[in-house]
Formats: C-alpha cells, structure tokens, sequence
C-alpha cells in the first residue's frame, strides 16, 4: 500500500466529523463530565471529574496518533462546528492501516442522545470509510445490553 494521508473531515446529513483540534478541550471535558453518567456503564475510560488539562493532553495523543496513523479518533459537531455532539474513529484494534480493518467507536453526549445522531454518524463513518479510507472492512462492537449501540448498527446494515 502507498502512503496514505488520512483524511481531515466531512460533513454530511448535519453532522461534521474531524479530527480533535486544541480548542476543542473545553467542549471535550465538559460533554465527558456531564455524561458521565450516560457513559460509564459502557464506556470504561469515562471518568467523572476528567481535568481540561488533561482533555488537552487527550487531545494532543489524539493528533499524534492521528498523525502516525495508529489511531484516528474523530469528535462529532453540528454541521456549523459550533456545538459539540460526541466522539467517534476509526480504532486499528485488528492490526496496523495496512491491514485494512477497523473498528469504529462512538459515544454521543448525554445531552444529545436519542436524536438520531449516532444512526447518521454511523451511516456517514461507513460511506466515507469505504470511499476516502482504505478501509475494506469496518466492524462495530457494542455490549449486548447497549440498546442505543444496537439500534444505530440495526439501522445501517450493510
């Protein structure tokens, strides 16, 4: 496989997806601290009280890894980019790039679960995975008691 030179962003059905930028800590750690709730019962790096130096520090991970291409964890907005939604990515828990498999993730924040969101976010992650991503094939995992997981993975059957 050629280099390859992962994409930044897309925007579609509403939604924008790209890679975390250093002013998104603020939203970051304010979205994980209010949800925590919402998430801790799935997501086991939920905390309750997550720092914004620490967010900035996650955030900077974050591009280094997006950067090497070892991991490509995305935040989720508004198609404006003025409201932030909830995370997501592409994970190489199967093997490096070259592999061509990833996991996707996604969490949505507490405040705007049960919109809809995850389902889009899904269908847009899986359309442009497998058109701008060299991708050839992309799983997703989720607890069998995650309801919410379950209904956006139903909702895009390939």
């Amino acid at each position: 496989m050629s280099a390859f030179s992962a994409p930044k962003e897309i925007t579609a059905d509403g939604l924008m997806i790209r890679g975390y930028q250093p002013t998104d800590a603020e939203a970051l750690c304010g979205a994980t601290n209010s949800s925590y709730e919402h998430l801790c019962r799935f997501m086991p790096w939920a905390t309750q009280s997550q720092t914004l130096e620490a967010t900035e520090a996650l955030i900077q991970g974050f591009q280094e890894s997006y950067a090497e291409g070892t991991d490509f964890v995305l935040s989720l907005w508004n198609t404006a980019g003025t409201r932030f939604l909830g995370g997501c990515g592409f994970h190489l828990r199967e093997g490096p790039i070259e592999g061509g498999c990833a996991e996707i993730g996604m969490w949505i924040q507490a405040a705007h679960a049960g919109q809809g969101i995850g389902k889009r976010a899904l269908a847009i992650l899986l359309e442009w995975g497998f058109t701008e991503w060299p991708w050839e094939r992309l799983s997703w995992r989720c607890n069998a008691q995650n309801l919410a997981s379950i209904r956006c993975a139903e909702a895009n059957q390939m």
